[in-house]
């Protein structure tokens, strides 16, 4: 039974308290112990944790067109932390409204927002909340702890089959568990949950290793898009991407990578990733001088 209610021309899910089940990765962000040396609270949680939490707002306002043809594009603004309560904020839109989009948010109890974007399904006019943002590539010779990234770089292609057992496994990080996950959906097989569709695609993550990196990494902003959808439990895949921003902020070096994922056996293009990986200039051994 779903905990959504409607007000003031929103939906809103109810409270989630994600764990951080990372922090035993001693050299990451999501470690008490790292996050507090480079500025944050304390370990966080990974954004894509969050966005299966939009998922049955997806599927109460849309339907199940929206795991074929849905989109949900987010900016994460506030890092959480192990158990701190959330909820996913959607506006509704008009009544049988097709290829539309909307606004869509994420907040902690304080009203702090995590995370802002918007979500759609079909074809909306208006590009979505990441595809709007003008990525500005710095000079490549700016760039110390992503040395030698260059835009246009491709990204090592994988080959992708997730098993039943897999896809279960993989629901223990996240908060929201649809029935289409665990077992028979309307199409056929079950269908992976947006965060696990962020991990299909999440090429180039070799990067986010924080001691070959020689910087903290973490999760800047993620937008999954269903194109011929869903991404099916059993299916072989092939995973491809590019990189399509680097550059340096005054806290940060990011980049950018635009991924596909195709069916093996036929080539149909399935569904696609818009990700931000950031990297902590703090604590870094390549800013240590500035």
């Amino acid at each position: 039974m779903s905990d959504n209610i409607i007000k003031e021309g929103s939906m809103y899910g109810g409270w989630r308290a994600p764990r951080n089940l990372w922090q035993g990765m001693t050299t990451s962000i999501h470690a008490d112990s790292v996050a507090k040396k480079v500025g944050m609270r304390g370990g966080t949680i990974p954004g894509t944790i969050h966005l299966s939490m939009f998922a049955p707002i997806a599927l109460e306002i849309f339907g199940d067109k929206w795991f074929e043809k849905g989109c949900l594009s987010l900016y994460y603004t506030f890092a959480t932390t192990d158990r701190e309560e959330v909820r996913a904020i959607v506006k509704i839109p008009p009544e049988g409204a097709d290829d539309v989009q909307v606004e869509a948010h994420a907040e902690m109890k304080n009203g702090q927002v995590i995370a802002k974007g918007t979500m759609s399904i079909g074809e909306p006019k208006e590009s979505s909340y990441l595809q709007s943002l003008e990525l500005k590539s710095s000079d490549p010779k700016e760039l110390r702890i992503l040395e030698g990234l260059k835009v246009g770089d491709d990204l090592k292609s994988c080959e992708i089959l997730i098993t039943q057992e897999n896809a279960e496994k993989g629901l223990k990080p996240i908060t929201d568990h649809l029935d289409y996950y665990k077992g028979k959906s309307p199409w056929g097989n079950s269908i992976l949950s947006p965060t696990a569709i962020y991990s299909t695609m999440a090429l180039g993550s070799e990067r986010l290793d924080a001691e070959k990196s020689k910087a903290v990494p973490f999760y800047g902003a993620t937008e999954i898009r269903n194109i011929n959808g869903p991404v099916l439990v059993g299916i072989p895949y092939v995973a491809t991407g590019k990189i399509a921003c680097a550059g340096v902020s005054r806290k940060t070096e990011f980049y950018w990578t635009d991924c596909e994922l195709r069916e093996k056996k036929s080539g149909k293009l399935i569904a696609s990733i818009r990700h931000m990986n950031r990297f902590m200039k703090a604590g870094s051994p390549l800013y240590e001088d500035d």
